[in-house]
């Protein structure tokens, strides 16, 4: 049985991932944990240590899987690489080798998204939950599932969200990535709105009338997309490389 990890966003749950259930091919074991401080998980007693992060989260990141992060669940799965056994594979979805880019969110954007968070944690949540929605093919369908899946109340203790937006500020997993002895896959949405259009262009699949959210958009084309990138990193997978797949 071939296994594959996908690791959340900042401020979502694992119940993020519930609707791609429905598409997983028989032959992948999917396990979607969630983060410390997220969903009752004990927090971290200091939320932004990666080192504490790593141990927390060893027994959910196993060597013999794929690991998918998405957004900030990606940059974390790069960063952990220097303190877990490395795994299958990476691929990341919706996210470069770091968060702010002057084509995209810049770093003085999202220091002022961050001093909203500081005055209203809960009205900063839902800001963003509709920022990041807006390159979807219809942000209120999307919306409207998102509501569905998490409801409306952060499913986060305020200190582990305030974590993950440093987090977001500072972590570049460049190196980490580039020396990874496993493959590194880069998939996107090609409307993206948190993405600069370089790492749009420059990723390894993208999908099309998706954006940041595809698995509430697109959930049949998101899952065949991470389960052919997932075979791709199998030692076996060179074959899956010729297959038709999205791009």
């Amino acid at each position: 049985m071939k296994r594959l990890v996908l690791l959340a966003g900042w401020g979502c749950d694992a119940r993020i991932w519930e609707l791609l259930a429905p598409h997983w091919p028989g032959d992948w074991e999917v396990h979607t944990p969630d983060w410390p401080g997220y969903a009752g998980r004990e927090a971290l007693a200091d939320p932004t240590s990666i080192a504490a992060l790593a141990e927390a989260m060893a027994g959910d990141l196993p060597q013999d899987a794929v690991w998918a992060g998405w957004s900030l669940g990606g940059l974390l799965a790069g960063a952990l690489l220097d303190h877990l056994p490395t795994p299958v594979g990476v691929i990341l979805l919706g996210m470069g080798p770091r968060f702010c880019h002057p084509l995209g969110i810049t770093a003085g954007e999202l220091a002022a998204f961050h001093r909203a968070f500081h005055r209203d944690p809960t009205a900063a949540l839902a800001h963003f939950r509709r920022w990041q929605l807006a390159g979807e093919p219809s942000p209120r369908v999307a919306h409207r599932r998102l509501r569905d899946l998490l409801g409306d109340a952060p499913h986060a203790d305020t200190p582990s969200l305030a974590a993950g937006l440093e987090w977001l500020a500072t972590l570049d997993v460049a190196r980490p990535l580039a020396e990874a002895s496993c493959p590194v896959h880069r998939l996107v949405g090609t409307d993206d709105p948190l993405l600069a259009p370089p790492l749009i262009e420059t990723a390894d699949r993208r999908l099309d009338a998706a954006g940041h959210c595809p698995m509430l958009s697109q959930p049949q084309p998101l899952t065949d997309a991470l389960t052919m990138m997932a075979r791709e990193s199998l030692p076996d997978g060179s074959a899956a490389r010729h297959e038709a797949c999205p791009t």
